[in-house]
This record gives C-alpha cells, structure tokens and sequence, in this order.
C-alpha cells in the first residue's frame, strides 16, 4: 500500500473509531468553604475543584453554571417568563405578568465571581447569564486532572422558584443551585443550557463542605454531616461549638452525586429512622400544626424505599433526607426540597414519593433531563404511580388509569407539544407538563402493553443494572428494550416521543352469525398499536385476542393482564382489520378493546360494545 494511502486509511478508521470509541464520563471533586450572613441574606464562598477529563478530547475552555444570576428583572429567565405570559409556570408570573420583574434590588440573585484560577494561575473569564466560560491557561488534556480554585460572594435571592429566602412556608433559606457548578462535557459537547426555570445536568461529584452560619440555625442537606455533636438538631446530647460571631461550623460530605444542596431555618426539627437495607431517612421541617402529617410519615416512607428498591434497583446512597423548603418540590443529591404543609398523608406521600423516585431517574440514572425532560419527569412519574398504586390502593384497572385519563384530556385542547423538545424550549407550560411528565410516564405504560409487562420489568431492571450512576440517552433504553422483547420498538419511540400523533382505534362492526361472531376494527388515529381485543362471556369468564402489529416483528408472548390467543398480524399500513371469535351472541356479555386500559387510546366511546 503506497505511504499516501496507508495515511487516508488510517485516518478513516480513526474517525470511526471516534465515532465508536468507549464509554466515557467526566468526574469532579469540591471542596467548599461558605460563610453565612444570616442578617443580610448573603454568603462568602471559596471553592476548590478537581476536574478530571475522562474524555478523548482536550479541553480548552470549561463552563460553569451560575443559576442565580437568573433571579433579578431583565434576566433571561424573567425575558421568557414574560414572553410566554399566561401560558409560561404559573409560580414564575402572576396573570401573565413575570414575578421577576418586581424583585426588588436588594434581593436580586447575585453569584459575584471575585476570580478563578487553574493550577494556581488566574484565568480569564466571561460571564453570559447564567453560565461562566473559563479560558483555561493549560489544555487539560485526555485522563488527565486539573485544580481550579474559586472565591466569590452571593446574594441569596428573593424564593421565586426552588432557591431563595423566606419560601410562602417560612423557611429562611433554600440553597439549591447555589455554588458555580462545573457543566457536564460528554459526547454532545458541554451542556451549557442558559437557566429560565426548568431542569439541570452534572457530572457526578465529590462533596466536601463546610458552612459557618448563626448557630440558632439547623441545616437540612442531601449528604453526611460529619459533626452532629456540634451543631443544632441532630444529636440530644450536642453540645454546639460557636465562636466569637455566635456562628457554628456544619460539615458535610458525599460522594458519586450530582449536586449538593441545602436548606437553613431556625424552627427546623430533625427526625431520622432506618429503612431496612437502607437508607437512613431524614425529614427536616418546621413542626407545627399545619406540618402534623409529617409525624405520621415513617411507616409509609419506609414501605416506599423498599418497593422501589425492589421494583426499580436499589437505592446506592446510605442517606435520604426529605426537607421542607423551595416550592412544590425539586429533587437533588440524597435530599429533596418539598413544601410542607400538606393536608393529607396521601397528598405529602405522593410528593414524596415523585421527588424521591428522582434519585433513580434523574440522580443514579442521570440523563441529560434538560435535553430529555420524559425521560426524567416521565420515568419519575411512572414510579410515583406504580408504588401510591400500593401504598394507597384504589379501584382501578392499573395503577396508570389517572394519567391514561389525564392524557386523554389533554389531547382535546390542541395544544400538545412533542415530547422531543427540550425542557427550555417548550411555549406552553401546560404543554411542557403533559410531553415530559405525562407522556414520558405513559411511554412506559405503552411498553408494558406492547411487549408485556414482565418484559417492561426486566428491561427497567437491566436499564438500571447497566446504567446506574452513569448518563444514560434513550437510545440506551430502547437497546434494553428492544433486546429483551425482541421486538422492533423504534416505530412507538418515534410515533410517541417525536410527534403528537394519537391513538385511536374503535369497533365498527359486528355481525352475530350462527356459531360465531364477526368483528370488525378501524384504525382512526395515526399512531398504530398491537391491539388486545377482549371478550367478557356470558357466563363472566375474560378471553383475551391478541392482534400483533407487524412492524415489532415478534409478537408479545404473555402479559401480567391474563392469557391470550395470538391471531394473524395487523398490517400499519391497514385501516381495518376483521376478527372471527367462536362466540354466538347468546354467549356474549362484552366485547371490547383493551380492557386492561393500558393503551392510550383517545377516544373511548366506540371501544366497547354491550351486547344485548
């Protein structure tokens, strides 16, 4: 092979190579020093950060976030909040009208960057927004680490949206997205989404972290704090060490997680318990008469931990702590911020048990939520679902009848978005809520009545055997998928995540004959499915038809929902399709399509035929 030749060749398999080249992720380590100014709502901080590029590529520039930058009139987060009005969060505006636009300067959000260094030598940097891009002094270069050290000031700004002062419960301080954090680098390039309102993505991190504050303060936080022998809250027999400015020492750790966050209040109690096989649980709130549910909580969120431990892979991290704080509830490394005041045990056990079920989908199988928002939202969902379907038992056909229902709602508005949008860039908020959470929870339900739901089980335990504690795309998902029912599913990833098209199948016909029954099925939606055609006797005994859809190539082979006939393959390409069963009409009581209602079909009112 000539010289010139064997080069070009050479060249063409490296880029393949590239293309195809291993698994990777990066890896960090903080170190964070931070003194609170409890009075002023202000904090000094200092941080020290080993980065570590796992990649095959050399890095010239790094990101970091600078969420609070978001939280002051003009911003970009108060721009889209007024560009969407009546249609954009409704905690971020008020009748259209941006809550942003009124904080007032004193309260603004300010994460002040005084410098940063690389190795020791002071960088040049940018800030646009809410995201700072660091021009590095040295490459850092494949398997290789580099130190950056930080020194900033912050204003904690006015509770707008999950961060921020004195919440609409009383909470003196939620600090959540409250340090600059290093962005995720990965295949995609660096995730550097501007913050207006919705979801994160990190690498995984180490966390070393010290606040001084007021020692009347007890600090709720996802991690392990090393000294409760000296501070408020944790431990009867404290003795809290406070020096000459009254304020103690909270020192925390943890490691292998996405974020690290914190909540302070004076009127904070702390209560723990063990869940068998872990985690310790925390729950951190102000005990009150509006907050008595809480007392009643531990037997529920034990048997919660253990239903998704065994359900959806066991929880890694050795504590969990639910903490009164931010708004609604938002999700991050080994805690979560909820509002506390519920009515009910369901009502906090429902909010429990979805920002919980995120340290599965969004904290140990940590996709990139703001690119795949029904991946994070919509798995957590399904979660949710599946264990207040035990922990609060209803009459229902499944435990997803709820968000069926709600989807099929929805779907008559005329206002659905694709659930492939990103969670940023979506123009309606409703719109927003029903593609990441409702569809992205009914993405699964449709799985499971394709390809059976013990397929759906075995492939969410692979996904999570496969995939915990790295950065799994849905691309990954569907391989799981796909190689455990052996099924052709790209056609319903497509259909249902890529477009707004619906389902919609119906009975058009059918004709008693001597010693059979005729039925005739249309395919009136866009979307087509397997069909799991019912029939309840007269004599009350369930028969199950299976109608295989030709484009999984392989047809389901049991279900959780009762046996079934296979019978020969629907074409997609069909609008019709004729099904004779050996029933007369004498025999016949129902006849039906899908009685398990699991399939999200949107129109219900020509799927059943009483006979009569």
């Amino acid at each position: 092979m000539r010289k010139s030749a064997a080069i070009l060749f050479a060249f063409i398999i490296s880029q393949f190579q590239a293309q195809q080249g291993a698994y990777y992720q990066q890896a960090a380590k903080y170190k964070m020093d931070i003194d609170v100014n409890a009075e002023k709502f202000t904090y000094q901080g200092n941080q020290t950060l080993e980065y570590t590029n796992n990649s095959p590529d050399e890095l010239n520039v790094v990101y970091f976030h600078l969420y609070w930058n978001a939280f002051k009139p003009n911003s970009m987060m108060d721009q889209r909040v007024g560009g969407q009005g009546k249609n954009g969060d409704s905690r971020l505006q008020k009748e259209g009208v941006s809550r942003l636009a009124s904080i007032p300067k004193d309260q603004e959000g300010a994460q002040n960057i005084h410098w940063i260094k690389q190795n020791g030598k002071e960088l040049k940097f940018e800030i646009q927004e809410t995201i700072m891009k660091v021009y590095l002094a040295e490459p850092i270069k494949p398997n290789s680490t580099t130190t950056f050290t930080l020194d900033w000031d912050a204003v904690i700004p006015q509770q707008i949206r999950r961060s921020g002062r004195n919440n609409s419960e009383g909470v003196d301080m939620t600090m959540t997205q409250w340090y600059p954090k290093i962005a995720e680098y990965d295949y995609d390039g660096w995730a550097t989404f501007d913050y207006v309102g919705r979801e994160f993505h990190a690498p995984f991190s180490d966390f070393d972290v010290t606040i001084k504050i007021n020692k009347d303060y007890v600090v709720g936080a996802g991690g392990i704090l090393e000294n409760p022998a000296e501070v408020k809250g944790y431990d009867a027999a404290a003795k809290i060490k406070a020096d000459k400015n009254k304020k103690a020492v909270w020192r925390w750790t943890a490691k292998n997680m996405l974020d690290f966050a914190w909540s302070a209040d004076r009127d904070y109690v702390v209560k723990s318990f063990d869940v068998p096989e872990g985690p310790k649980v925390f729950l951190v709130y102000q005990q009150n008469d509006k907050t008595k549910v809480w007392e009643e909580a531990q037997p529920y969120v034990t048997k919660y931990f253990q239903i998704m431990n065994s359900r959806f892979g066991k929880y890694v991290y050795p504590t969990y702590a639910f903490i009164q704080g931010g708004d609604g509830g938002m999700e991050y490394g080994m805690c979560t911020m909820i509002l506390g005041e519920a009515r009910d045990m369901k009502g906090l056990m429902g909010l429990m048990a979805h920002e919980g079920a995120h340290s599965w989908y969004q904290q140990m199988l940590a996709t990139n939520e703001s690119v795949r928002p029904w991946m994070d939202e919509g798995f957590t969902s399904y979660a949710e679902s599946y264990v207040m379907y035990q922990l609060f038992p209803e009459e229902l056909p499944n435990p997803f009848a709820h968000s069926v229902e709600a989807y099929r709602n929805f779907v008559k508005k005329g206002i659905e978005e694709p659930a492939v949008w990103f969670g940023d860039h979506h123009d309606n908020g409703t719109s927003y809520s029903f593609a990441s959470y409702v569809k992205g929870e009914l993405y699964l339900v449709q799985l499971g009545y394709i390809m059976g739901e013990q397929n759906l089980a075995e492939t969410l335990k692979q996904y999570y055997d496969q995939w915990h504690m790295k950065h799994p795309s849905d691309r990954d998902f569907l391989h799981i998928a796909q190689k455990v029912s052996g099924m052709d599913l790209k056609w319903f990833h497509n259909y249902w995540i890529n477009t707004t098209k619906t389902i919609d199948y119906g009975i058009k016909d059918v004709k008693y004959e001597a010693k059979s029954t005729t039925i005739t099925l249309v395919k009136n939606g866009q979307v087509p499915m397997p069909i799991d055609f019912n029939v309840l006797t007269a004599d009350k005994k369930v028969v199950t038809y299976q109608i295989p859809l030709n484009m999984t190539h392989t047809w389901k082979g049991k279900d959780l929902y009762g046996d079934f006939k296979t019978m020969p393959y629907w074409p997609w390409t069909q609008k019709e399709y004729t099904l004779t069963i050996p029933y007369t009409k004498a025999q016949l009581s129902v006849l039906g399509i899908d009685f398990s209602q699991r399939m999200a079909d949107v129109n219900m009112a020509d799927n059943i035929v009483e006979v009569k």
